[in-house]
């Protein structure tokens, strides 16, 4: 399980196809199977950026990443939730992401935990 979306939306269409994203995209390897998907929001901002587990280890974030950062014309900003052995913080930091600090974030956990996010540049 990859824990994402951390806190299930009521509405996830209205959660994946919000008025706030600028852009969106999903990656598919045959009709009707989607392999990931990934929106900006604020001209630069990753959000929503996500592989499915059957799709891991072949490049479809990397893909994702690197055509958002053509979109966005180069420097792109993330935030990922703050967790111990961390695929994505682990990920990001092997492919060229910069960690620039820590902050809490402005929603809490499915339980009602407060959450902390990592910053990061590319």
């Amino acid at each position: 399980m990859s824990g994402y979306p951390m806190k299930w939306p009521s509405d996830p269409v209205g959660w994946l196809d919000h008025p706030r994203l600028d852009q969106a995209w999903v990656a598919y390897s045959s009709p009707g199977v989607i392999d990931g998907h990934v929106a900006v929001q604020n001209g630069r901002e990753v959000t929503r950026l996500f592989v499915a587990p059957a799709a891991r280890r072949m490049k479809v974030a990397s893909a994702l990443l690197d055509h958002v950062s053509v979109w966005a014309g180069g420097r792109l900003i993330l935030d990922v939730v703050d967790r111990p052995d961390s695929s994505a913080v682990a990920f990001y930091e092997a492919t060229g992401w910069r960690y620039t600090h820590m902050s809490t974030a402005g929603w809490s956990g499915p339980r009602g935990e407060t959450v902390r996010l990592r910053h990061y540049v590319r």
